[in-house]
């Protein structure tokens, strides 16, 4: 186990590393700049969400360069260069952070969503290369664990300094990462299928997404994992917005135990993916799926019918976020050991956009539910849990394997 280990470490350093750097600067922002001098048609509240859009937004229009550069360039050589490029936008990010210019901030942050979309696809079809068919269940937890690990330190990070604000610690921990992300990114060892320039895909996202939906229908559970995988972000970005609405109504708590509750779902969701890495071993084990969906539906029912105790609640978001792992990894693992070759590039890129439509729709359905209820959050979670049992009737018409396979996990036969 010490090898195996050994020869994942850089993979997922790099990935802790650049999401952590890009949750400091983004929360940089949205705790220190608030004091600068800002254009009078930009309020806090706006601040925020152009902060944090501009981090994803880039994946709706480059997701499919970020899948063509994976097919036909080394996908290690792909991710060393675009990590290389972190250097100069994280010094324009200290430009901004010197001047108090808060829309150079702003592009930072942009600039910084860019890179991480043209770079996503290699970075995550690295798990196979890395590990083998073998390995992906186990790669792909401990990854998603890394991602996690690194929103939750970069934002508690970004806080502290907030508090204790010091310009050149700050433009340090901005270069420090930048550089230790690109070392680690150096020392990546894969073994790459080679280049391929055949059968390359659309560059126009809509093209690129019926294309994409056509190819994945010929490959058995692949619509199902990238399906499976961006319904949980919908579902955690519905559970990240209506903590902030459930917290302040029902319970009348400050915005820390906010933020506690909050850092709850994050610990959660690292200790599921790790979990179910660990649990998965060899292979990929399908029947995780309905065993963490079945999960959060028991949760989400009980938050909606039942007034919790404060505690116990921020226990039941824990719980829930576990299971969010618990689902989340197996999807993951049937997309990373599906027989793809270098269209796995294409096939990561094609999950990214899906995942930003989703999380698109998870903000529709959170606006239309509290407009329509008065920002009733217990409707909010009825919403969710409805979602929840709509993904159980779905993976189980699919195929019998998903419920064969649960009940095998819980040796029944």
């Amino acid at each position: 186990m010490p090898i195996i280990r050994s020869k994942w470490t850089a993979l997922f350093a790099s990935n802790f590393l650049g999401i952590f750097n890009d949750n400091l600067l983004k929360n940089s922002i949205i705790f220190i700049a608030v004091s600068w001098t800002m254009p009078n048609w930009l309020t806090q509240s706006q601040l925020i969400s152009i902060v944090s859009a501009s981090l994803i937004i880039p994946y709706l229009f480059l997701s499919p360069l970020g899948g063509r550069l994976a097919v036909i360039y080394s996908k290690k050589k792909v991710f060393v260069f675009f990590k290389l490029l972190e250097f100069p936008i994280m010094l324009i990010a200290c430009v901004a952070f010197y001047f108090q210019w808060v829309m150079l901030a702003v592009f930072s942050v942009l600039l910084m969503g860019i890179l991480s979309c043209l770079y996503s696809p290699s970075k995550y079809s690295l798990i196979r290369d890395i590990g083998g068919v073998e390995g992906v269940s186990f790669g792909s937890g401990i990854f998603e664990m890394m991602a996690f690990l690194g929103i939750l330190t970069g934002t508690v990070i970004a806080s502290v300094v907030s508090d204790h604000y010091n310009q050149w610690l700050t433009f340090g921990l901005f270069m420090g990462l930048a550089l230790m992300g690109y070392l680690f990114t150096r020392s990546i060892r894969a073994k790459e299928l080679p280049e391929s320039n055949e059968d390359l895909g659309h560059l126009n996202p809509i093209p690129f997404l019926i294309e994409s939906y056509r190819y994945a229908r010929g490959h058995k559970f692949v619509n199902s994992a990238v399906f499976g995988a961006s319904a949980f972000w919908l579902i955690g970005g519905m559970l990240q917005m209506n903590l902030v609405i459930h917290c302040k109504h029902v319970y009348h708590v400050s915005n820390t135990l906010t933020g506690v509750v909050m850092a709850f779902a994050a610990i959660g969701i690292t200790l599921g993916t790790w979990a179910a890495g660990k649990i998965s071993g060899n292979e990929v084990k399908k029947g995780l799926i309905l065993i963490g969906i079945s999960g959060m539906s028991i949760l989400f029912f009980m938050l909606t019918f039942f007034q919790l105790n404060f505690w116990i609640f921020g226990g039941s978001i824990f719980a829930v976020a576990f299971m969010g792992g618990i689902f989340q990894i197996p999807c993951l693992s049937m997309l990373q050991s599906a027989k793809l070759g270098r269209k796995l590039g294409d096939m990561i890129a094609y999950l990214n956009l899906i995942t930003f439509v989703f999380v698109l729709l998870g903000t529709l359905f959170f606006s239309l539910t509290t407009y329509f209820t008065g920002e009733n959050s217990f409707a909010v979670f009825g919403v969710i849990l409805a979602i929840c049992l709509f993904i159980i009737i779905y993976f189980l018409r699919k195929s019998p394997e998903f419920w064969r396979d649960t009940k095998r996990l819980f040796f029944l036969k």
